[in-house]
């Protein structure tokens, strides 16, 4: 954990004050995260504002952190390596994503999952460390947020959520975001909600939100961030890792042959070795299907040079 303080927060910064307080949370069991969501903070702080002086303190400070990090893990892969970090904090934003999405489609609502809505969403504003964020990724987020709000509002007006994926009109993420700078929880029975982020049951749209390509019951990946307090008040047995549906190899690439010579372009080799690296973090997580799926596509772009 990096051990420079920060000087309070710049009014000009608000935006990425969620970003850091995910960092403080996860620097002891998730440094690597860490890192990276302070690194977004410090890119994002520059481009808001770095020549106001207490911006630039801020900032300066921020970049201690960052070095005291880099030199405490400087052995680490997913730090030294853009492709290695990038698929790392995928991996944990999905974590935390298929948890919350699990607990929601099983009718569990309580405050921890909300949570997990939140900082996956947070996380995946993380990516954009890496370059711009896939339409997938985009979607998820978009989708997480949503839902926080969402089931957020629910909760404080007294009402059932509806489960999985709905329409998506109408929901405020800024009473989440304000309840979450004021307490360390995001859920607050004494708060009142604001008239723009009142949920209506009775308008709940027809129209599905299929955006997210998540099937009900997907394996929420074992020892998940966000576990469930005893003390939330739902009855809620303990989460086990459901069995996961292993994508059967594909028949074609047993008998895949090159067509003719194959040139592969150093950017067919770094889209190999980042398929790689993604299986090799989703293992991390126990996730053998996304470990299959992207093997499969790595052997396949070196077999023929198509993806």
């Amino acid at each position: 954990m990096a051990a420079t303080a920060l000087p309070p927060l710049p009014p000009q910064f608000k935006s990425i004050q969620h970003h850091l307080r995910t960092a403080q949370e996860l620097d002891k069991r998730e440094p690597v995260v860490a890192y990276y969501c302070r690194l977004y903070a410090m890119q994002t702080g520059m481009k808001i504002d770095s020549k106001t002086p207490e911006c630039r303190k801020f900032l300066s400070k921020l970049m201690d952190q960052l070095e005291a990090m880099k030199k405490q893990f400087g052995d680490n892969e997913a730090i030294t390596q853009e492709i290695v970090g990038s698929a790392h904090v995928e991996n944990y934003a999905l974590k935390m994503f298929l948890y919350a999405d699990n607990e929601d489609r099983a009718g569990q609502f309580h405050k921890n999952m909300i949570k997990s809505f939140y900082t996956a969403s947070l996380l995946i504003d993380v990516l954009t460390v890496f370059g711009e964020l896939s339409e997938e990724n985009a979607q998820h987020r978009k989708y997480a947020r949503w839902k926080a709000a969402y089931i957020h509002n629910c909760l404080k007006n007294g009402e059932t959520p509806q489960p999985g994926p709905i329409g998506m009109e109408g929901e405020s993420f800024a009473d989440v975001e304000r309840e979450e700078a004021g307490s360390s929880s995001l859920h607050s029975g004494t708060t009142q909600p604001a008239s723009s982020s009142t949920y209506e049951a009775n308008n709940i749209p027809t129209s599905n939100y299929t955006g997210i390509h998540i099937p009900p019951g997907a394996h929420a990946p074992a020892n998940t961030p966000a576990e469930v307090p005893h003390n939330t008040g739902v009855t809620s047995n303990t989460i086990q890792p459901a069995p996961q549906n292993i994508p059967l190899v594909d028949p074609s690439l047993y008998s895949a042959q090159s067509a003719g010579e194959v040139r592969l372009t150093p950017e067919d080799f770094a889209r190999a070795q980042k398929y790689c690296k993604y299986a090799g973090s989703a293992l991390q997580y126990e996730d053998v299907s996304t470990a299959v799926q992207n093997l499969q596509k790595a052997l396949k772009l070196l077999i023929t040079g198509r993806e």
